[in-house]
């Protein structure tokens, strides 16, 4: 155990004592600091990269306490301590129903009579000072989410304790409060169309793994077992020290030792790496095998090519309406094609896309033909590219409201490169232009 500990640094340290501690536990840094003999900068980075982990939280009023970590939740549904959170409330009264899951969301911009076929179990209820509305979303199963910063009256209180069911008070309008609660959910949209290394491994599956000390006789019987055609190489505290080939033991003794045959310092990746980072790691390393490892670099689970590319396809079937920055540019845009099928686009500059002076960001334009690019790519080949480099030539500036056409042209196509070079035209006026060479991800 001791040996074990020489091997972890002071922060790591730290984080094991802030997991080993109970739930509940309300951690202070000066004190975390005087307890494991470190400096209070060293005791704040490990309880923020603890918080990062998910394993505390800083709460108001309270300060930073210790929390079951959650599974990655990939549900859009919020529960009413999310949405106390996003609104930054205050609660009120019904403090056991916090983790209940919300699906409806009611403004009350109506008489209360009205307001009753609106509301059922389940639902919020966002009002204003209004005690006869807050009895009633309470008494028909919903939350209620007071704006302006008002209260409830004491009975209002004591029923949404008896009912478990929270009432809170935010200091922001309505209009606000409903705009940070939709932007909450498409984050969570988006993150459910993100997927990570996580969702698609088994942490708790046995690891099929060859000490340094191995064999070729050791490694083969494995590798028959398995069907790996590649394994992990650990140490004595599992930390990750090479890969070991199949390939390469075919005409070597059973008796020879792996310690020549090993690939060191391999490529590793993270539980929370992205599926894309993944795929882009192993195609610019060239590589199909991915060791998964904490942060100690001990191993965790291992994960090939084929898989994080599987996964990354049936992601994309499943329907997503979380929207990022690249999709809202490209929204404005319409594919055609023309008398030889060539794929073209066009779309109008919308005010959004502007810089102060009135024409278009040249980082919007930027977007705009990385876009167009990485989708001929995947027209003219079927796979999935991502960006290598890029030349990129403004001719003219472009106008608000403008209309615009963006005409793709292939220069080059290999089994792992694509060259294409894009020009953007306003009434047949070229106004940027604009060489790229993508790279596949499907192809080491």
């Amino acid at each position: 155990m001791e040996g074990r500990d020489e091997t972890i640094t002071k922060h790591e340290q730290l984080l094991q004592h802030i997991e080993g501690l109970k739930i509940g536990t309300k951690i202070s840094v000066r004190k975390l600091a005087k307890e494991m003999s470190v400096s209070e900068g060293t005791a704040y980075r490990a309880v923020k990269d603890a918080e990062n982990l998910g394993i505390v939280v800083t709460k108001e009023r309270i300060g930073t306490v210790r929390v079951e970590k959650k599974p990655r939740n990939i549900s859009e549904q919020l529960t009413f301590a999310d949405v106390v959170e996003i609104v930054e409330g205050h609660l009120i009264g019904g403090a056991d129903g916090l983790n209940k899951h919300l699906h409806k969301y009611v403004i009350g911009a109506m008489e209360v009579d009205a307001m009753a076929r609106y509301i059922d179990a389940g639902s919020l209820l966002i009002v204003g000072n209004r005690a006869d509305a807050h009895s009633l979303a309470l008494e028909q199963g919903a939350g209620v989410l007071i704006t302006g910063g008002f209260g409830t009256s004491r009975e209002v209180k004591e029923l949404a304790d008896t009912l478990d069911l929270p009432i809170f008070s935010s200091r922001h309008d309505t209009f606000t409060v409903a705009s940070l609660i939709n932007r909450a959910i498409f984050d969570r949209l988006i993150k459910k169309k993100i997927m990570i290394v996580e969702d698609i491994v088994n942490t708790r599956a046995k690891i099929h793994a060859v000490k340094l000390s191995s064999t070729v006789a050791d490694c083969k019987a494995l590798a028959d077992q398995t069907g790996q055609l590649r394994l992990p190489v650990i140490d004595e505290w599992n930390r990750v020290l090479g890969i070991v080939n199949r390939s390469d033991m075919k005409d070597l003794p059973d008796g020879q030792s792996i310690e020549k045959l090993l690939v060191r310092n391999p490529v590793t990746a993270g539980l929370q790496t992205s599926l894309a980072s993944a795929a882009q790691l192993m195609m610019w390393e060239g590589v199909d095998f991915l060791p998964i490892v904490d942060r100690n670099r001990k191993l965790v689970a291992t994960v090939s090519r084929k898989e994080v590319l599987q996964a990354m396809r049936d992601a994309r079937k499943q329907p997503q309406l979380g929207e990022t920055f690249d999709h809202l540019i490209w929204n404005g845009f319409a594919d055609e094609r023309d008398e030889e099928g060539r794929l073209f686009f066009h779309g109008f500059i919308t005010p959004q896309m502007a810089t102060d002076l009135g024409t278009i960001s040249e980082g919007i334009l930027t977007t705009v033909m990385t876009q167009a690019a990485l989708r001929a790519a995947k027209d003219m080949t079927g796979n999935d590219f991502v960006l290598d480099n890029m030349s990129t030539y403004f001719v003219r500036p472009v106008q608000i409201e403008d209309p615009v056409t963006v005409m793709p042209r292939l220069l080059e196509a290999s089994r792992r490169t694509c060259k294409i070079e894009i020009e953007m035209l306003h009434d047949d006026s070229l106004v940027a232009k604009a060489v790229l060479t993508l790279h596949s991800i499907e192809h080491g």
